[in-house]
C-alpha cells in the first residue's frame, strides 16, 4: 500500500486546496505494478513537499515526472495548474485544469481552481460560472464560496460577495482567511459574532498553523480599527506582519541594489544618446509607484473614459524585456542588458509588449498597465516606448507605508512586512523616481499626488487625460459607477465616491512607527511638518 501523500493547502488568501494524492495503488490511473506505484508515491510526496515549501518550479518538475508515468492522473494536473498559477503562467494553468477536468469531470476543487485562474485571464463570466459549478457539485465546499466572494468583490457586487464570505464562514468557521476577506467588505461592531469568533481563535492561537494565524491577526487588525481601538489594531498588525515576514523570502540587498544599478546605468547621456529608439506607439498608459499610493484610483478614473481600457496589473513589460534579453549574448541580468540593446532591440521590446497588451482590448485607443513596480523600468519604458504615457502615483510617504503594512498581499510585495525594511525600500524607490525625472525629458512623467486628486478630482483627472493625449469625458467623475473587475487591495474603495478619511491615517499609530520613521527621515519629517501645518 502506498503512503498517503501529505495534503497540500494553498497559502494565499482566497485560494482553494489541492487534493492530496490517492491513497491506494489501485486508484492510480497507470500500470499498477508495486514498483511503479512506489515510484509515483515517492515523487508525489516530493512534489507536495516542494510545493508547500514554496519551491514551485521544482514542484512542477516533479508533477511532470509523475505525469510521464501516469498521464491520466487528474489530481496531479490540478496541482500542477495551481503551481503554474503561482508563477503567473495563467494560460498554462488553465490548460492543466482543463486536462484535469477531462479526466475527472465535475471535480469541485478543479472547477474552483480553474475559476480562480480565469479571473487572472480577465474571463470573469467564465470564472464565476466555474466556481458556481463547483458549489453545485459540492454545496458544502467552503473554499468555493470564498472564491466566489472574491470574484464578486472584484466585479463590484459587494453585497453578494459579503453573503458568499459569510456562507464560507458558516461552513468552515475556523478558516481565518474567510474572516480576513469579509473584514475588507463590512464594518465590525462591538458584540459582532464574527469578532467574537476571531478573538476566541486568537486566545488559542498556538493551535493554528502559521498561515491561519497570519490571516487571523490581519482580520483582527481591521476589526479593531473599525472599532477605533488604534493601539490594539496596530498590535495585531505587528503580530501578523512578523508571522508573514518569517514565511517570505525577501533579499533586501539584491532588491535595493537593483534600484541603485538602474540609477547608475540610465544617465542623462545614456538616455539622450538613444533618442529616437523604440516603437512610437501611444497605446500604453503606465501607472507606476508604490502600492497603496492611489494607482487603482487613477486607473479607475481612466478606465471610465470610453477610449481607455483598464488593463490592471500585468507583468507584460518585464516578460517582454526578459524575452528580448534572451537574444543577447550570455543573457545578462535585466538592468545590465540596457547598454547592449540596439535601436532594433528597443523596438522589438516595444513591439512585443504592445502586441501582448493590445490583445486585452483590440479596439481600445489606450490601455492602462497598472503594475506599480514598473517604476523600476521607467528608463527602459521610455526608450522602448517613447510616446507611451507614464503616470506616477504619489502619496504621503508615511501614509503609503502604513497602508502597505496593513495589507496581506496575495503575492509579491515581500518588502512590506517589516517597518524598517519598508522604510528603506521607500527611500530607494523615491530616489529612483527622482532620478527618472532628472534624466528623462521634462514632462515625460506626470506626478499625480493622491492628496490633490481626492481634493479636486476633476482638476486632477483633466490633467491625467491631457497627459494621455485625450479629451475630457464627464464619466471620469463617476468612476465609482464604472463596471469592471478590480483585483487590487483597493477594489472596495474605488467603488465609492471620493473620500479623504485615509489622509493622515498614520498619525493614529505614530507611537509604533519608530523604525519606519527613522528610515524615512528626513522625508518623513518634512511630510509630518507639512501635514501638521495643514491641520
Amino acid at each position: 500500500m502506498l503512503t498517503r501523500a501529505p495534503r497540500l493547502r494553498r497559502v494565499h488568501k482566497g485560494q482553494t486546496v489541492a487534493k492530496s494524492l490517492p491513497r491506494r495503488p489501485d486508484r492510480y490511473p497507470c500500470n499498477r505494478s508495486a514498483a511503479l506505484a512506489k515510484r509515483i508515491s515517492t515523487l508525489a510526496a516530493q512534489a507536495l513537499q516542494c510545493h508547500r515549501a514554496g519551491n514551485v518550479a521544482d514542484a512542477i518538475n516533479h508533477y511532470d515526472r509523475i505525469l510521464a508515468l501516469a498521464p491520466r492522473f487528474s489530481e496531479v494536473h490540478n496541482n500542477r495548474g495551481l503551481a503554474l498559477a503561482e508563477l503567473g503562467m495563467f494560460e498554462q494553468a488553465e490548460q492543466a485544469y482543463r486536462r484535469a477536468d477531462e479526466i475527472r469531470p465535475h471535480n469541485p476543487e478543479t472547477l474552483c481552481n480553474w475559476g480562480t485562474v480565469l479571473t487572472q485571464l480577465d474571463r470573469h463570466d467564465e470564472a464565476e460560472e466555474k466556481v458556481r459549478c463547483a458549489i453545485a457539485a459540492n454545496p458544502r465546499f467552503a473554499g468555493a464560496y470564498n472564491n466566489l466572494g472574491l470574484i464578486l468583490k472584484e466585479r463590484g457586487r459587494m453585497i453578494e460577495a459579503r453573503l458568499a464570505f459569510e456562507q464560507a464562514i458558516r461552513l468552515s468557521p475556523r478558516s481565518t482567511s474567510y474572516y480576513d476577506n469579509l473584514a475588507a467588505l463590512r464594518t465590525f461592531a462591538s458584540g459582532d459574532p464574527h469578532l467574537a469568533a476571531l478573538e476566541a481563535m486568537a486566545a488559542d492561537g498556538a493551535a493554528l498553523p502559521a498561515v491561519d494565524r497570519i490571516h487571523l491577526h490581519f482580520a483582527l487588525a481591521k476589526a479593531y480599527e473599525h472599532l477605533g481601538d488604534w493601539e490594539q489594531a496596530f498590535r495585531q498588525l505587528l503580530t501578523a506582519n512578523a508571522l508573514k515576514r518569517a514565511q517570505v523570502a525577501y533579499d533586501e540587498a539584491d532588491t535595493l541594489a537593483q534600484m541603485n544599478r538602474a540609477r547608475e546605468l540610465f544617465t542623462s547621456k545614456f538616455v539622450t544618446d538613444r533618442r529616437g529608439f523604440g516603437l512610437p506607439s501611444t497605446l500604453p498608459v503606465f501607472i507606476v509607484g508604490m502600492p497603496r499610493s492611489g494607482t487603482t484610483l487613477i486607473e479607475q478614473i481612466l478606465a471610465s473614459h470610453p477610449q481607455i481600457f483598464g488593463g490592471g496589473e500585468t507583468s507584460l513589460f518585464e516578460q517582454s524585456a526578459n524575452a528580448v534579453r534572451e537574444f543577447l549574448p550570455h543573457a545578462p541580468p535585466l538592468f545590465d542588458m540596457a547598454p547592449a540593446l540596439s535601436a532594433e532591440h528597443f523596438r522589438r521590446l516595444g513591439s512585443r509588449y504592445v502586441e501582448a497588451l493590445s490583445r486585452r482590448a483590440p479596439a481600445a485607443l489606450r490601455i492602462t498597465d497598472k503594475m506599480p513596480a514598473n517604476f523600476l523600468f521607467v528608463g527602459l519604458i521610455h526608450l522602448a516606448l517613447p510616446n507611451a504615457a507614464i503616470i506616477h502615483a504619489v502619496r504621503d510617504p508615511v501614509d503609503t507605508c502604513v497602508s502597505c503594512f496593513a495589507v496581506h498581499f496575495t503575492r509579491g510585495q515581500t518588502h512590506t512586512y517589516d517597518l524598517a525594511e519598508l522604510g528603506r525600500y521607500y527611500r530607494h524607490y523615491q530616489a529612483l523616481m527622482t532620478h527618472w525625472h532628472r534624466v528623462l525629458p521634462p514632462g515625460r512623467i506626470l506626478d499625480v499626488h493622491y492628496e490633490e486628486l481626492v481634493g479636486d478630482v476633476e482638476k486632477a483627472a483633466r490633467g491625467i487625460l491631457a497627459h494621455c493625449g485625450l479629451g475630457w469625458d464627464e464619466r471620469c467623475l463617476a468612476f465609482y459607477r464604472t463596471e469592471r473587475a478590480v483585483r487590487t487591495a483597493s477594489a472596495v474603495q474605488v467603488r465609492r465616491p471620493i473620500y479623504t478619511g485615509s489622509i493622515g491615517r498614520w498619525r493614529r499609530f505614530e507611537r509604533f512607527l519608530g523604525p519606519l520613521l527613522a528610515e524615512l527621515a528626513p522625508t518623513a519629517t518634512g511630510i509630518t511638518s507639512q501635514l501638521r501645518r495643514a491641520c
